[in-house]
């Protein structure tokens, strides 16, 4: 499985516009070469460079499994049109939370799972309650690291 993003190669900085700096939009994202088998997909972008440890930046899960990408900019809805949900990021927020790093330059981890079911989990879940949902579900991952460092 891969995923990509129109905006920014994997290992380069993403622009200002995804980032607190910025608009502060998510940025699109597409994913290919699925297990035939997936029936969901979960989406978890966080930076381990924190400075008190992994800072959780997006949650999205249960993603319905013929969706193959994620538009510029989705709302900050728990519930999106496509059917996906979303959790609860380390700012205690729904959706999209941008880089936005109190120094150096950063790495972001876009994680994409392909589930083997849908977690059934509520909007709002955290990451430690989604990946406990997925284990044993996991029929692939792909990941896309960009970078960020604050002007």
């Amino acid at each position: 499985m891969e995923i990509t993003s129109p905006a920014f190669k994997s290992g380069g900085m993403i622009p200002q516009r995804y980032t607190c700096d910025g608009e502060d939009v998510s940025p699109p994202l597409e994913w290919r070469y699925a297990p035939k088998d997936t029936r969901a997909f979960a989406l978890i972008c966080d930076d381990p460079d924190a400075p008190m440890g992994t800072w959780v930046h997006w949650v999205v899960y249960d993603l319905p499994a013929h969706v193959t990408k994620l538009a510029e900019g989705l709302p900050v809805d728990r519930q999106l049109e496509n059917g996906g949900k979303q959790g609860t990021t380390s700012a205690r927020s729904f959706g999209y939370h941008g880089p936005c790093p109190p120094s150096g330059i950063h790495r972001y981890f876009f994680k994409l799972y392909a589930l083997d079911a849908p977690t059934d989990l509520p909007p709002g879940a955290t990451k430690e309650r989604l990946l406990a949902a997925m284990k044993g579900h996991i029929l692939a991952e792909a990941e896309l690291m960009g970078r960020y460092k604050r002007k």
